[in-house]
């Protein structure tokens, strides 16, 4: 990514790595979701989907895949209409992309990009995990250095205020300035290491979890 002209500096570097990651992480969920529901129906066309233009490792490369990326892929991701009643991740869909950009000229570049992060399965815990840790270390050099102004509480910090809050199934949690989910996401895996055991239990808990963050890259990752 570094060698592409129409990246300047990390955080536009970031910026561009998050948007990919956002959407290789959304498919891979949506891989999930298939499974355990045969009737599940993305939000996205078809076409927009991940797999359908990403994940052939020998697919859409070029200005072939630049004219792709910035004419079709961000024009109706910006543009995508939901209804929030019957999936509201179509929203989440369209309020990332309505703060993110593609910085990046080379249309081979973001090939190369794309088949590596083709090579994390988002639906493994510990590549999950890998990947928080490695963007948290990523924003905490950008506050060092001055451009990001905000501070992310180390993971130790968030399980530990966690277990001592000990939050239960059924009890609302509201972060207002999550950052990337840190007390979020530990709340969620605390309890369903406590208490989840149905589907019913699962749904209980994702409709309990609240976040707020009004910075793009934080609010795109939680």
């Amino acid at each position: 990514m570094r060698k592409d002209a129409g990246v300047d500096g990390d955080a536009q570097r970031l910026s561009q790595l998050v948007w990919m990651l956002f959407l290789k992480i959304f498919d891979d969920q949506e891989r999930e979701r298939e499974l355990i529901n045969p009737k599940y129906r993305s939000p996205l066309p078809e076409e927009l989907r991940w797999r359908n233009w990403a994940a052939d490792p020998e697919g859409l490369t070029g200005d072939g895949l630049l004219e792709f990326v910035n004419n079709k892929l961000f024009k109706r991701l910006k543009d995508l209409s939901f209804d929030e009643s019957e999936d509201p991740r179509a929203f989440i869909v369209r309020e990332v992309f309505a703060d993110s950009y593609n910085y990046m000229k080379s249309g081979t570049l973001i090939r190369q990009v794309i088949n590596k992060i083709n090579e994390i399965d988002f639906n493994k815990a510990d590549d999950r995990h890998a990947f928080n840790d490695l963007y948290e270390h990523l924003l905490k050099e950008l506050q060092s250095a001055g451009n990001a102004g905000e501070y992310y509480t180390p993971r130790p910090l968030t399980r530990f205020v966690v277990e001592m809050v000990s939050p239960k199934l059924g009890e609302k949690v509201l972060d207002p300035a999550c950052g990337t989910g840190g007390f979020l996401i530990d709340t969620l895996e605390y309890i369903r290491k406590q208490e989840v055991k149905t589907a019913a239990d699962e749904k209980k808990l994702q409709s309990q979890i609240h976040g707020v963050e009004l910075k793009p890259l934080p609010h795109l990752l939680a």
